[in-house]
């Protein structure tokens, strides 16, 4: 923690600020220190692309696109971890000591040597899945089928991956999309996430070299606007952008999540 005093609901929200069109900025680079919850940045300034509320959504109000995430607020409040790799050694991760990672069968259509790994809390609840030998995709995206969406939080990491043209440096994200709800999922990138501040997708994608495919390491590998009879989960629902900045900043849940993606290590 900094000392700093607690941050209300609406200052949070104040605080969503400076928009950058990349799934990010500078932030505290992994294990600089104690804390692992990016904290948006207290500069009040605000960019071109905005979030607006959605018909229905209550609460809500005009929000950027994206936020510069500043010093470290919240801490894994985990007591100890552990370290899971695959036969191989090819990945590894570091993870709550209760925590229960599984590989299981990959999806159809990944690259040869393509894995899945599972992280489940002890009663079975889905965390977050790895994902590796993914096949590049860049489906496209019409006008009609954008959404604005919002960066909460952006922190870099070192992630021994070189991700080729068009990509930026690896960032774990915590990210918004707008749709009849604010849609929240977390995970590791080095892509852009939309032009304009909005996107018909944002993907928790790490392009990887060419043929070795990429890799995902979240909740969801693409998050969307989901349509009120979809499921949502293991992707959260907010009414508000000020309820998924509190889950950023209060949660020890994101505190360990975080973490744990962030410590993530590729063989190459």
């Amino acid at each position: 923690m900094t000392g700093k005093a607690p941050l209300t609901v609406l200052s949070r929200m104040s605080l969503l600020a400076a928009a950058l069109l990349l799934a990010g900025c500078s932030g505290p680079q992994a294990g600089s220190g104690p804390g692992w919850t990016a904290q948006p940045d207290a500069s009040g300034t605000t960019g071109s692309g905005a979030a607006t509320a959605s018909p229905g959504a209550s609460g809500s109000a005009s929000a950027p696109s994206s936020a510069t995430p500043s010093e470290p607020q919240g801490a894994a409040t985990a007591s100890s971890w552990k370290t899971f790799s695959d036969p191989a050694k090819t990945v590894s991760f570091d993870l709550p000591q209760d925590w229960i990672a599984q590989s299981v069968a990959p999806e159809e259509g990944v690259l040869p040597g393509g894995l899945k790994i599972e992280v489940k809390k002890p009663d079975g609840t889905y965390v977050a899945a790895l994902r590796t030998g993914l096949p590049p995709s860049s489906g496209a995206c019409p006008d009609n089928a954008r959404h604005p969406y919002t960066v909460i939080s952006s922190v870099p990491f070192d992630l021994a991956v070189q991700g080729g043209e068009g990509t930026i440096p690896p960032r774990m994200v915590y990210r918004v999309l707008q749709g009849y709800r604010y849609f929240g999922s977390y995970g590791i990138t080095n892509l852009v996430g939309g032009s304009d501040g909005q996107a018909c997708e944002l993907r928790n994608v790490v392009r990887g070299p060419a043929g070795k495919g990429d890799y995902s390491f979240g909740d969801v590998v693409s998050l969307k606007a989901f349509a009120p009879d979809e499921k949502v989960a293991p992707a959260m629902p907010f009414d508000t952008l000020a309820q998924a900045a509190q889950y950023v900043n209060d949660s020890s849940d994101f505190a360990n999540v975080q973490r744990m993606l962030m410590s993530l290590k590729v063989k190459n």
